[in-house]
């Protein structure tokens, strides 16, 4: 079982990256400013890493390994960012000036491309994690 100052590693790692990509990303391609896109962004980022702790939680309940199945990484990252998205959507709609469809499918463009970076970072996290810990670096 993964502890929570391990979880808070994890998403404080995994929510910088996601900013660093993101919002020059959706930036350019909704035309909002890089101010306005990033304080969403931020927010968004902030209400992900509560997120994150709570399903990655969740998660490690009911898949207890450190070594899991492509399938059971696809279900943690889907999970993940459907919870999400539905958390969601009515702020981006807000916030962007724009209907819930156009949030939608805006919000389903970056949970694809986060469901594919969910993938890789928790691999990646995992196995640092397998290293550290076979070392003994707790």
């Amino acid at each position: 079982m993964r502890s929570w100052g391990e979880r808070l590693l994890h998403t404080t790692l995994f929510e910088a990256g996601g900013l660093l990509m993101a919002t020059p990303l959706a930036s350019w391609l909704t035309g909002h400013g890089i101010a306005q896109m990033g304080m969403l962004t931020v927010v968004l980022a902030t209400f992900a890493m509560l997120w994150n702790l709570v399903w990655n939680r969740l998660f490690d309940h009911w898949v207890p390994t450190r070594k899991r199945s492509l399938m059971q990484r696809i279900a943690q990252s889907l999970g993940f960012e459907v919870g999400l998205l539905v958390m969601t959507l009515p702020g981006v709609a807000w916030w962007l000036d724009m209907g819930l469809i156009e949030a939608f499918w805006l919000d389903l463009g970056f949970m694809l491309f986060f469901m594919v970076y969910a993938l890789v970072f928790n691999t990646l996290f995992d196995v640092w994690m397998r290293r550290r810990l076979a070392q003994g670096g707790g």
